[in-house]
């Protein structure tokens, strides 16, 4: 296997073990959607599955958001090819958020939320305990600033987030891989990505973020590693506190 591999491998092992991402009798719902972020993902965990001292059940999903194309039959025959089935839905939401009924500034909330309460129906319905999902480190630093900027609050997504009251968790297996090198492993392991079909793909709230970073990385290449340690070592007596005043 190449450098590229190895590394990524130690990343992605890193986060199942520093986060506990993974246990025997696991049923995981892994949402696929065609990118680079969770092709990997679900290569990864059918990869770790061979070699884990435990054993665990992978339960691929697709939901198509309604935008042309044949990325669904695409999806349907690469996972085929794992000898696994990949339980498909066929779906209006994109075509929703992009009409008169979504009252929102931004098709992009409106999406992710019907898509989200969709894929916890499912991880119930189909018997599951956790959905993995794609998200990569740029994902967790881009989401931690449009909190910042836009929420007021210091938050990102985490590696292992319990839902519900632990009625079932969300993993991240790539939480602490770079975008950059997900789409070149997925390039050399000649993975079927699909570009992004979304009529808002790259004018969203998120790829503002994007832009903004991309210009303090240039200035600073240390900067990502930085900020990734940053999200894991916060000094709370260095901030503004919410104590009432006397």
């Amino acid at each position: 296997m190449s450098y590229l591999f190895k590394e990524v491998n130690k990343k992605i092992g890193r986060a199942i073990h520093q986060y506990n991402l993974l246990s025997h009798g696991d049923r995981i719902l892994v949402a696929v959607s065609g990118g680079a972020d969770s092709l990997l993902a679900l290569w990864f965990l059918m990869h770790w599955a061979k070699k884990a001292p435990i054993t665990y059940e992978l339960v691929p999903v697709h939901l198509d958001m309604g935008f042309d194309g044949n990325h669904a039959r695409i999806i349907r025959e690469h996972i085929g090819s794992y000898g696994l089935d990949c339980h498909m839905e066929y779906t209006d939401f994109g075509l929703k958020s992009h009409s008169s009924y979504n009252r929102k500034p931004s098709p992009c909330f409106l999406c992710s939320m019907l898509r989200r309460k969709r894929l916890f129906e499912l991880t119930r319905s189909l018997g599951c305990n956790k959905i993995a999902l794609g998200h990569n480190l740029d994902d967790l630093i881009e989401t931690f600033f449009i909190n910042m900027c836009y929420a007021g609050e210091l938050s990102t997504m985490v590696p292992m987030q319990e839902m519900f009251k632990g009625l079932f968790s969300i993993i991240r297996p790539l939480a602490l891989v770079e975008k950059a090198r997900i789409q070149k492993l997925a390039t050399q392991l000649r993975l079927p990505v699909i570009p992004n079909p979304c009529p808002s793909a790259g004018k969203s709230t998120r790829q503002d973020i994007k832009n903004l970073l991309q210009e303090l990385y240039n200035v600073n290449p240390k900067a990502r590693g930085n900020i990734r340690r940053a999200l894991s070592h916060v000094r709370p007596e260095y901030l503004l506190n919410q104590s009432p005043r006397p």
